[in-house]
């Protein structure tokens, strides 16, 4: 009992230290860039490399076995906060946007999770001439160790439970390995990606924001001031959720949506938590209420949520995938991960301007779903300065959540 409760006191502090450590580098900047949440993925990576490699060997098994689970729990906690957030946040205009712009984001997240995998295939195929005749060269391996690639390049967690189904169980663990490897940059190349391309395009944000800007004629708008309301904030929403799990519009959503993502179809892939959460919060936010009663928590607990979630989601990931990083890295693997997340951004960005003729920051928006990057969203939200990016990842998030799980699949199959 003692054990558990030094392992939940350490790993406490470690959550809060990294959290704290990793804010401050995320205010560095340089030329204007910066990582902003992001920052904590880094200090999170790098603990977990480290924490690795020094303490495993001073805790007992199930002090080890207790931080590992935590993690998942605090990685999942932090997935359904920040997307049930942004899908509250994102509803009263998403179907709005969906109907206008319903086959841009459809094509543009095909493109680019194509465009992801046919750069996969490439380096798979570089990949077997360069490892060829090596002593214990393996192609099912290499093959494995790709398509963990292409999960982590494309911040798919989806992608990478599908393909660790697909292999056979000795390949597992390079499937697991190439996402760690592959994540940091699939993280940190698409927060970069998002902050550079307004500066690289001199584009007038204010007058972006403007042409993203839509004014809300819904339900919500029309009752304001006649629905029932919990508390000025939405709190209460929360809390009782917290204890009764039907009450609060929130948690519901994140319920809902939660089981919604269990379910698989064909067989074959699910929405899992993150999707399913996203599809019912957007539900729930774009009608807003249930009679009288608001459904809708105040906009500064859903940015608080938001934000919480996302550094939570961070420390989760960052910690877990830091572990194996040091011990399988290798340089060439890292190689193909960057391309396999620069590749795809920077076509779907060509198709999505100069073929689509959409505007910056829906175009951006739509490539942050694209490459179903969470953090880059976050990092986005800020750049972009209003919240309306959401509704274009939120369009396109859930057609490339589909077709990642299939290209994953498919490359594991016929290779």
């Amino acid at each position: 009992m003692s054990a558990t409760i030094n392992a939940a006191n350490f790993l406490m502090l470690s959550v809060f230290g990294i959290a704290a450590v990793g804010y401050l580098l995320g205010r560095i900047t340089i030329k204007g860039i910066s990582l902003g949440t992001a920052g904590v993925f880094v200090i999170a990576l790098i603990y977990g490399a480290f924490s690795g490699t020094h303490f495993n060997s001073k805790f007992v098994i199930e002090e080890i076995n207790y931080a590992s689970q935590a993690l998942k729990i605090i990685e999942n906690l932090g997935l359904v906060f920040f997307v049930t957030s942004v899908g509250f946040i994102a509803g009263p205009n998403f179907f709005k946007n969906m109907k206008h712009n319903f086959k841009s984001y459809v094509l543009l997240g095909v493109v680019i999770i194509l465009s992801g995998g046919i750069t996969a295939v490439l380096c798979l195929l570089v990949g077997r001439a360069i490892e060829a005749g090596q002593p214990g060269y393996d192609p099912n391996q290499l093959t494995a160790m790709i398509s963990g690639l292409l999960a982590g390049s494309l911040t798919s967690t989806p992608a990478f439970s599908a393909t660790k189904e697909a292999v056979a169980a000795q390949y597992q663990d390079a499937v697991t390995v190439g996402y760690g490897i592959a994540y940091l940059f699939g993280v940190i190349g698409v927060v970069l990606f998002v902050q550079l391309m307004p500066r690289v395009v001199h584009a007038d944000l204010d007058e972006e924001r403007r042409k993203i800007t839509h004014v809300e004629t819904g339900d919500v708008a029309k009752f304001k001031g006649k629905l029932l309301e919990f508390d000025d904030f939405g709190f209460t929403p929360f809390a009782i959720a917290a204890v009764y799990g039907v009450v609060a519009p929130s948690a519901v959503a994140a319920v809902f949506g939660i089981l919604l993502g269990s379910v698989k179809f064909f067989n074959f892939f699910s929405l899992t938590t993150t999707g399913g959460a996203l599809l019912v919060s957007l539900v729930f936010g774009h009608f807003g209420h249930i009679g009288r009663a608001d459904l809708m928590p105040s906009k500064k607990v859903l940015e608080t949520f938001r934000e919480l979630g996302l550094m939570v989601f961070l420390i989760g990931a960052g910690v877990s995938g830091g572990m194996s990083f040091v011990r399988y890295f290798k340089p060439i693997y890292f190689v193909y991960g960057i391309f396999m997340t620069l590749l795809p951004m920077v076509v779907g960005y060509i198709v999505a301007k100069h073929v689509l003729k959409m505007n910056l920051l829906n175009i951006l928006g739509s490539i942050t779903g694209g490459m179903t990057s969470t953090p880059a969203l976050g990092t986005l939200i800020h750049v972009a300065g209003t919240s309306n990016v959401a509704s274009a990842y939120a369009a396109t998030y859930p057609i490339a959540l589909i077709a990642v799980v299939l290209v994953s699949q498919l490359l594991v199959r016929l290779f």
